[in-house]
């Protein structure tokens, strides 16, 4: 029997879990999130590990590390570690999502900044105190997001027509489009009843089919999101975290070239010299392999996955 660790980064959307043996050769198994998860920590974790089993396929797991989408605060991460410690024979460590970014280059203490279905971010304090911005769901935060971006451009368009403006815009155009609707008042209706920020974030393409279409508005809108997950590190910044480096990922940003170029200005013309920031473009799941490999070393409750940025550039 081999021996692996098993990372995994549960998405809003997709749950990606990779096994890594000792050899360096991985297995993977994606499935949607919405097909197994309940929000219940030990049917979770109970489901989780059985996953893994699975994948491991009879070889023994001596760790695993998993960062999961919605747990946005220590006591999140700790309840659903220990639903773990309570089934598992190995250890298992519990980060967000988010964390899962700086780790797969191997940065601790990092800021890591996802713009998936929605966007959070997320660092450690030097005692090890997690610090989060944004994750506040779609109804009243995810901006920059895919769910942001959909529900933004709804208000733009409103702002629009409200103002006076016509209904050739392309967003406007292809917000009817989309949701089958004649009439544009109902953009609001079609976008509550949606009901969920996966339903609502598959229709954030629009936006930027909408902008190489010449929309002013979906600019704006692309824009406004890149700003504003900016503010989500700027706000990190405030409240005491010494990162250096913000490293973003997730499903919207890393397609969408308009909006990570718009980031990275906005990132560059907010910190100067000060931050840098960094696209990472491969599967987070990578870094819930690193954090496995280093928890499976016995590198103690949360694994050291390796250097920092300000003094190995």
């Amino acid at each position: 029997m081999s021996a692996l660790q098993v990372g995994v980064d549960i998405g809003g959307t997709k749950t990606h879990l990779r096994a890594r043996s000792g050899s360096g050769r991985d297995r993977d198994l994606i499935l949607p999130t919405s097909n197994w998860r309940v929000r219940d920590w030990h049917r979770d974790a109970t489901v989780v590990l059985s996953l893994a089993c699975r994948l491991a396929e009879g070889d023994e797991i001596t760790a695993m590390a998993v960062g999961a989408h919605g747990c946005d605060d220590a006591s999140e991460c700790e309840a659903f570690q220990s639903a773990f410690a309570e089934h598992a024979a190995f250890p298992v460590m519990v980060v967000n999502d988010a964390e899962l970014l700086p780790a797969a280059l191997g940065y601790e203490h990092q800021i890591g900044l996802v713009a998936g279905t929605g966007s959070i971010a997320v660092c450690r304090d030097r005692e090890d105190g997690m610090m989060v911005a944004g994750g506040w769901g779609w109804a009243i935060g995810d901006e920059g997001s895919a769910v942001g971006l959909v529900r933004e451009a709804g208000r733009a368009v409103r702002l629009h027509l409200d103002g006076g403006g016509t209904l050739s815009e392309p967003l406007v155009a292809l917000l009817l489009q989309e949701f089958g609707i004649a009439n544009p008042t109902r953009i609001g209706s079609a976008i509550a009843a949606l009901g969920g920020s996966s339903e609502l974030g598959r229709h954030a393409p629009l936006v930027f089919t909408a902008e190489a279409r010449g929309s002013h508005l979906a600019k704006q809108v692309i824009r406004d999101g890149a700003r504003r997950l900016v503010d989500l590190v700027t706000q990190l910044k405030k409240r005491g975290s010494q990162a250096t480096m913000t490293v973003a990922g997730g499903g919207v940003i890393v397609a969408q070239p308009t909006l990570a170029n718009a980031f990275l200005e906005e990132f560059a013309g907010r910190f100067s010299a000060s931050m840098t920031a960094v696209m990472y473009p491969d599967p987070p799941v990578e870094g819930a392999c690193r954090l496995a490999a280093a928890l499976g070393c016995g590198d103690g409750q949360r694994a050291a996955v390796g250097h920092q940025p300000a003094s190995d550039s």
